[in-house]
């Protein structure tokens, strides 16, 4: 039987692989998906290097969005806006407008982010 401090590395190993796909990990070294949360809660140093290898998958994908940014892709600058620039006005929301009676309201959504321009 492989001891769990050997199973842990070998989880840290394929989680790095998979970029954090918890259930691919999972699978790749037999354990329950269970096991890691167990893991997670009770091993700090364990906790900390999946925290880790799920800010290197952040930072890769986030690489690729701003190569698609520098290539002009209109709608990767859009979702970065919303995202990152919600403080600035940049926030796509929606407004709910109720009418008719409580038994049968009619609801209305109306996308603000558009502003009416097509």
């Amino acid at each position: 039987m492989v001891s769990t401090r050997l199973k842990k590395k070998d989880f840290i190993k394929a989680m790095g692989e998979v970029m954090g796909n918890i259930t691919l990990a999972c699978r790749a070294v037999g354990i329950k998906r269970q096991t890691y949360y167990n893991w997670i809660e009770k091993d700090e140093d364990f906790r900390k290097a999946c925290d880790s290898i799920n800010e290197e998958s952040i930072d890769f994908v986030e690489n690729k969005l701003f190569s698609r940014i520098n290539d002009n892709d209109t709608t990767a600058i859009i979702f970065y806006l919303k995202t990152k620039g919600r403080s600035r006005g940049y926030i796509e929301k929606q407004e709910m407008e109720f009418s008719g009676s409580r038994e049968r309201p009619i609801i209305v959504f109306e996308d603000s982010s558009t502003d009416g321009q097509d």
